[in-house]
């Protein structure tokens, strides 16, 4: 009788571990299926979006991509005010928010930037939590596909730069521009020149001039920055980041920079998101996508006509025969 009870108690425990294995499996199994179905019922997350953070009084464009990554993963890339695009690993679904953290790029302090938010149609409404710890507010819109059903018609080339003054053109601070012998000229950091006008697709001719170890750049439409950098014996970047790089996205296919002190040239075209830019005379992108935002954008509304701004807070600049010729 005694045998008979302790092979009972055994086969007892045996059942009792198997019903715990097959709960765990259960559980886990419907656990995946919840993540992937959060997923599956909210697709309008993934997309482009056009964000503007509110930090210190100020709006700050900045720009957020979500894609799947296979059967049940949403990852993405982010582009803060300032810096380039960067990666996110995961943004991760939670009872209809969806979070993500990247680390510091040239924010200051250690700490990653932590983002929640949620989609409502086309916009979403979140908070970012910066570097320095602080929670600040953010708004964004879905963004425009830019998409131009016609080739464009060019109207008359324009002359944006009439070698004596900067008419035509206003700063975002205290103006260190100025124009020598028909050159114009940034000698120190300060601020960026801006167009009074807007533009919409264009065609643009600029010719510059770095000294050694300086930087600049030309945005498009305000918001979109071609990089402008010695790329010969500056500091080493990403390809992306580089001389004739659309900042941070597009790499140039063939390396054109000369060096510094020399006259160098870009030739650039831009229809909707569509982006051709020729190198001292060769071509290094060819009709390639924009898929947001750079750094330093002047705003966050892609679907909107913009300036043409020159960055002058990275060092000592010139430039000379900027033409413009806008679409009709």
């Amino acid at each position: 009788m005694k045998k008979l009870s302790v092979l009972n108690s055994k086969r007892i425990s045996r059942f009792t571990g198997l019903q715990l294995i097959l709960a765990l499996f259960f559980f886990s199994t419907v656990n995946a299926s919840v993540n992937r179905l959060a997923i599956a019922e909210v697709p309008a997350v993934i997309g482009r979006w056009d964000v503007t953070i509110e930090k210190d009084g100020k709006s700050l464009p900045s720009w957020l991509e979500v894609q799947k990554s296979g059967t049940h993963t949403l990852i993405g890339r982010f582009t803060y005010a300032f810096g380039s695009a960067r990666p996110i690993s995961e943004v991760k679904p939670n009872q209809g928010k969806y979070s993500f953290s990247i680390p510091p790029q040239w924010e200051p302090g250690n700490r990653n930037m932590d983002f929640e938010f949620e989609v409502a149609g086309n916009t979403l409404k979140g908070t970012m939590v910066y570097t320095d710890g602080k929670t600040y507010p953010f708004t964004g819109v879905r963004a425009p596909l830019l998409i131009r059903t016609k080739a464009p018609v060019w109207g008359q080339a324009v002359k944006l730069f009439n070698g004596k003054d900067t008419k035509g053109w206003h700063t975002d601070g205290k103006n260190q521009w100025t124009v020598e012998n028909g050159i114009l000229r940034s000698l120190k950091s300060g601020a960026n020149l801006i167009t009074d006008k807007t533009y919409n697709d264009f065609k643009l001719h600029i010719e510059f001039r770095y000294k050694q170890g300086s930087n600049s750049g030309i945005y498009l439409r305000g918001r979109y920055e071609v990089q402008v950098i010695d790329t010969k014996s500056g500091e080493p970047e990403p390809i992306n980041n580089q001389f004739s790089s659309v900042y941070g996205f597009l790499p140039p296919n063939k390396m054109m920079a000369k060096n510094p002190d020399e006259w160098q040239s870009y030739d650039i075209t831009l229809v909707g998101r569509l982006v051709t830019i020729v190198a001292n005379g060769t071509m290094v992108i060819c009709n390639q996508e924009i898929p947001g935002l750079t750094g330093g954008a002047i705003d966050s509304k892609e679907g909107e006509p913009g300036p043409l701004l020159i960055q002058g807070d990275h060092g000592p600049i010139d430039y000379r025969n900027i033409i413009i010729t806008p679409a009709k």
